[in-house]
């Protein structure tokens, strides 16, 4: 899995095209992501207890990976991923500029 919780993503498909966002939680074997403030949906919550008020609640739902593009951090564009071994370390790369993201 190439993209990690924390990493900034753009939405390359969908409702939410070219929006940005953090990764919130990675689903590896699914290959799907929970990115803040994309991919919302209506959820309708029930009072809690007597005399609270029910509310209608925004949550973000799973987005397919390969829907999100990864942000580099040098060039600022949605890039493809690729790997580097810098002696023992194994690093990310963005494919466009060949920085270390």
């Amino acid at each position: 899995m190439k993209l990690h919780k924390g990493d900034n993503v753009k939405m390359l498909s969908g409702k939410d095209h070219g929006k940005q966002g953090k990764v919130l939680r990675v689903f590896p074997f699914e290959e799907k992501v929970v990115v803040e403030g994309l991919n919302l949906v209506k959820k309708h919550e029930r009072a809690k207890k007597q005399g609270q008020k029910g509310q209608i609640i925004s949550v973000p739902r799973l987005v397919n990976i390969s829907s999100v593009g990864l942000v580099c951090k040098n060039c600022g564009k949605a890039t493809r991923v690729g790997y580097k071994f810098e002696g023992e370390r194994k690093v990310r790369i963005c494919k466009k500029c060949g920085a270390e993201t």
